[in-house]
């Protein structure tokens, strides 16, 4: 089976099934494009695509079973090529880290600064977009690692490990009743407007089922990705604020209190997610036991071996 057809048909299903498109990203003609996925078709012995006229609309059965097996061929393809260039250049290179903000902003900093120390020759690319964005980055290819809470687990193609828990504040303006009612309870925050992450970021999950399992349905009238907006829209006195405990500082956060809430929200863990099957470059490893000590390279090694073998 040729590679590069499984390539053609990766990119046209990649770009929403415009052959156009998907003959520009690889520099192609159009109907040599088109005549390789009829080579494909004939060598499947059946149709790949579902048409409307002579227009490609989506994947017929086969063409979604063949679809899935050429993505993983490509991948292996692309990790064998890895494993050459990782020998010959075991510290330099590019690592993309694709994550949400909080990570970005509050986590990563430490991590990042002393990777640049230990490995001065890695380019480090930072992508930063919603636990979904994230972690179908890495599965396509576009990042090496994904580090968020929510979502990681939503994905069979990915193994992830646990980096650390965390747990959640609530903030206020300074002299606002929150800060000194006690005790401080979840009917307490519910008497007002909420601001918080937006349902898909940073245990927003956990927040909602916290609350509705006490027959309780606050008023959220803000939601965001970021905590630094949060933030603004709190001290701007819109809401009180359920933020990562990690977001808020004291010597920054100078007009706002906080008052911590582990009491009253289940315990989030981030993790670390790496596509099932890729090779990683030594530096990669490098990075991920600088973000957490207990996942050494030989770790790492162990879970994608395991989760290579429970496919």
């Amino acid at each position: 089976m040729n590679l590069q057809r499984l390539a053609i048909l990766q990119a046209v299903v990649q770009n929403q099934f415009n052959v156009s498109r998907a003959a520009e990203e690889l520099r192609q003609s159009q109907p040599g494009l088109s005549r390789q996925l009829g080579i494909l078709e004939s060598e499947v012995g059946a149709p790949l695509f579902e048409r409307r006229g002579k227009r490609l609309v989506g994947l017929s059965g086969p063409g979604q079973e063949v679809y899935r097996v050429a993505a993983r061929m490509l991948r292996d393809a692309e990790s064998l090529r890895n494993v050459a260039a990782g020998y010959r250049e075991a510290d330099r290179g590019s690592l993309v880290i694709a994550t949400t903000h909080t990570q970005a902003r509050y986590a990563l900093p430490s991590v990042i600064q002393r990777f640049r120390i230990a490995f001065p020759q890695v380019h480090l690319v930072l992508h930063q977009g919603s636990p979904t964005d994230v972690c179908e980055e890495v599965i396509e290819g576009k990042a090496d690692l994904a580090i968020a809470t929510e979502a990681l687990a939503d994905y069979p193609e990915l193994a992830v490990l646990p980096v650390y828990e965390w747990n959640r504040s609530i903030i206020a303006p300074l002299g606002h009743p929150i800060l000194e009612v006690n005790p401080l309870t979840l009917r307490e925050v519910a008497k007002y407007p909420i601001v918080t992450y937006a349902f898909a970021f940073s245990g927003r999950s956990q927040v909602n089922a916290a609350f509705i399992a006490q027959g309780l349905y606050p008023e959220v009238v803000l939601s965001a990705i970021d905590a630094d907006i949060i933030k603004t829209y709190v001290e701007l006195g819109l809401g009180v604020g359920i933020v990562a405990s990690m977001a808020y500082s004291r010597e920054a956060d100078v007009r706002l209190g906080a008052r911590d809430a582990s009491h009253l929200f289940p315990t989030s863990q981030t993790g670390v997610a790496l596509r099932r099957g890729s090779f990683l470059r030594g530096y990669a490893y490098g990075f991920v036991e600088l973000l957490a000590p207990h996942l050494t390279r030989a770790a790492v090694e162990e879970a994608l071996e395991l989760s290579s073998d429970a496919e």
